[in-house]
């Protein structure tokens, strides 16, 4: 016999998660908690998961207010001035070179294109870390990783336009790049599956006795897909030899990372269910990602297995071309994240050191800028989505099979190809 409800109990309901302000609203950031810059430590390499749970908590960072680099993270890195001009050179020209898509696609040029503005020092930094053979496996608002791997702007672009230059042939969405030889797996529209991907190729390359390194990508929002939790598993199990990247950028296209997120706390918490280490990091401090990620490169290169990292930043922009954040968040809420511009941050540490100046930076920027509309005129030499040249439907039906069976043989003539 069943016991019938207590009568007293109040009906049962569901929480929702709710975000901070709505638009219209005043932006209010008080619910992210910043530890000064240096503050937090600097474990050993082969540190106990069990022994740095606190550091899914808390976020590290190196560059203060005054642009210096402060603390035990930035004594660990290496960088001299040069790397920190390349750096903000990669940073500025992912920038010019998102204004000048995000222009095209308005000119009816591409398609689709979505932006990485606030999101630079991420995808930049992080490529300091890889060795040439190690594998990414990104979402779309990773092309820094390619442009500081020297990957050709013209190149991007003809993937964009979907041109008679495009490498895949307009098999995918614009900005679904796809480079093998500069460790960049193509980019999936079906999000998270790049993940257990990531952690799959990682296996993969311990089996086999290599040397070389997976880094998976995945959005705030999209760590609510299954195979984030199954990646976890896999590689959690196997000691992986992965670096598990989150960029929590606070939206998930219209939903605020609250949703995702769950009762976790952090995105990074994440980990220590698995038995995974995991840190927070300032995604807006150049050189915060860059120490971070040599560490948790270093990790999986000496077998000591996967780890999870969140980069806490801000899409200051809307999540792509189809999308008008103006309609979910408060119109001044990117002005108000506090944790500032990556850019405007790692120039001014180049000037605090003396290495930069306000002058130097008007010239990079004219200089960057002059080289992305170079590049641009070449790739609109060649086609732009209504006009030029293009891939041939020949195409289609190449690149699946080393050769071509019959079947496919004879779809290609009746196709005329």
């Amino acid at each position: 016999m069943t016991k019938d409800s207590d009568p007293d109990l109040p009906p049962l309901r569901l929480s929702v998660p709710e975000p901070e302000v709505r638009p219209g609203g005043r932006p209010d950031f008080s619910h992210v908690k910043i530890p000064p810059a240096g503050d937090v430590r600097r474990p050993p390499v082969d540190v106990d998961p069990e022994d740095i749970r606190d550091l899914a908590f808390t976020i590290i960072r190196i560059l203060n207010r005054d642009g210096e680099a402060v603390g035990p993270w930035a004594e660990a890195l290496d960088f001299d001035a040069d790397d920190l001009r390349d750096g903000l050179r990669h940073m500025l020209t992912l920038r010019a070179y998102d204004a000048r898509m995000q222009m095209a696609q308005r000119q009816q040029k591409t398609s689709f294109y979505m932006q990485h503005l606030g999101e630079e020092a991420i995808s930049c930094a992080f490529q300091r870390a890889l060795a040439p053979g190690d594998m990414n496996f990104p979402t779309y608002r990773q092309a820094g990783l390619l442009v500081a791997s020297g990957y050709p702007l013209k190149t991007m672009m003809c993937q964009v336009f979907s041109n008679d230059g495009d490498p895949v042939r307009g098999r995918q969405l614009p900005v679904f790049y796809s480079s093998k030889e500069h460790g960049f797996f193509s980019i999936s529209g079906n999000l998270a599956t790049q993940y257990i991907q990531a952690v799959g190729w990682a296996m993969a390359s311990a089996i086999s006795g290599d040397r070389k390194i997976a880094a998976a990508w995945i959005g705030d929002g999209s760590t609510a897909e299954s195979d984030f939790h199954a990646a976890l598993v896999f590689a959690s199990t196997y000691k992986a030899p992965a670096v598990l990247n989150i960029v929590n950028n606070q939206w998930a296209i219209s939903t605020f990372q609250g949703i995702a997120r769950g009762g976790s706390g952090t995105f990074a918490a994440r980990g220590h269910g698995f038995g995974i280490p995991a840190l927070r990091v300032d995604g807006n401090d150049y050189l915060a990602v860059c120490a971070v990620a040599r560490w948790a490169a270093e990790r999986a290169r000496r077998n000591l297995g996967p780890t999870l990292v969140e980069y806490v930043t801000y899409r200051a922009g809307g999540h792509s071309t189809s999308d008008d954040p103006s309609a979910y968040r408060a119109a001044e809420e990117s002005a108000a994240w506090p944790l500032g511009d990556p850019i405007l941050r790692l120039k001014n540490h180049l000037i605090a050191l003396g290495e930069w100046s306000d002058a130097r930076h008007d010239q990079a920027e004219a200089e960057v800028l002059a080289t992305v509309i170079a590049a641009q005129k070449e790739a609109e030499a060649i086609g732009t989505l209504h006009q030029g040249l293009h891939p041939s439907p020949r195409d289609m039906f190449e690149d699946v099979y080393a050769e071509m069976p019959p079947h496919l043989q004879r779809q290609r003539q009746e196709s005329g190809f």
